[in-house]
C-alpha cells in the first residue's frame, strides 16, 4: 500500500509539473508574441512603408487638336487657376473659301494633380452662326503615348420661341487627338490671311 500510495505521488507531481512547464511556456509564447506585434506596430508608425506609385504620364490640353471630323481647335497655356483660352475651326467653314476661326474659352478642374484631367469650354460661332456650343471632356495618355480629348457637345441654336425649344439643343461626341505642329497661334494666321484677301478694296 504505501509502494502505490508513493507511486500515485509520484505521477500526480509529474502532471502538476508538466502541466505548469505547459502553462509557462505556452504563455511565455503568447507574451513575446504579442510584445513582437507590439514592436512591429510602433515600427510601422514610426516608420511607415512606402509604397510604390506608378506615375502616369499627365496629359496636356495645350496646343493643336483635330477630331475626327477634321474640325480644328487650338488650346492656349493654361494659367495657374486651370483656366484657358483658344480657337476653333469648324469643318463646316474649313470647306468654304474662307475658313473662319471662333473663340472659345475654359477651364480644367485640378490642373497639374492628376494625369487625366476633366475639362469644360465654350465655344462662340459668332463669326458665322447664332449658335453657342458646349464640350466637358477627359483628357488621356494612351498606352503608346498618344493624347487623346473625349469630349460631350451641346449645341445650342437661337429659335423666335419657347415652342420651338424642343429643337432648339443638339448633343453629340468628339474624339480629338494632338497634332503636332510649331508653336504658336496656327488658327488665327489662317483666319487672318483669309479675312484679309476677302475685305473690300479700299
Amino acid at each position: 500500500m504505501d509502494i502505490q500510495y508513493l507511486s500515485t505521488q509520484i505521477l500526480g507531481i509529474q502532471q502538476l509539473s508538466t502541466q505548469h512547464l505547459s502553462t509557462q511556456f505556452l504563455t511565455a509564447q503568447h507574451l513575446s508574441t504579442q510584445h513582437l506585434t507590439t514592436q512591429w506596430l510602433c515600427a510601422q508608425c514610426l516608420h511607415p512603408v512606402a509604397w510604390p506609385v506608378s506615375l502616369s504620364p499627365q496629359c496636356q490640353l495645350s496646343g493643336l487638336w483635330r477630331n475626327e471630323q477634321d474640325s480644328l481647335m487650338e488650346i492656349s497655356a493654361l494659367t495657374d487657376d486651370g483656366g484657358f483660352q483658344g480657337e476653333y475651326l469648324t469643318r463646316v467653314t474649313l470647306a468654304g473659301s474662307c475658313p473662319r476661326v471662333s473663340p472659345l474659352k475654359g477651364a480644367q478642374q485640378q490642373p497639374s494633380e492628376v494625369a487625366s484631367p476633366t475639362f469644360a469650354f465654350t465655344v462662340r460661332w459668332d463669326m458665322f452662326s447664332n449658335a453657342t456650343t458646349t464640350f466637358a471632356g477627359q483628357c488621356f495618355v494612351e498606352a503608346s503615348g498618344r493624347e487623346v480629348l473625349s469630349t460631350t457637345w451641346l449645341l445650342r441654336e437661337a429659335v423666335g420661341s419657347l415652342e420651338e425649344d424642343w429643337k432648339a439643343t443638339r448633343v453629340g461626341r468628339n474624339i480629338f487627338t494632338r497634332k503636332r505642329a510649331p508653336g504658336g497661334k496656327i488658327l488665327h494666321s489662317l483666319s487672318s490671311s483669309c479675312e484679309d484677301v476677302a475685305s473690300p478694296t479700299p
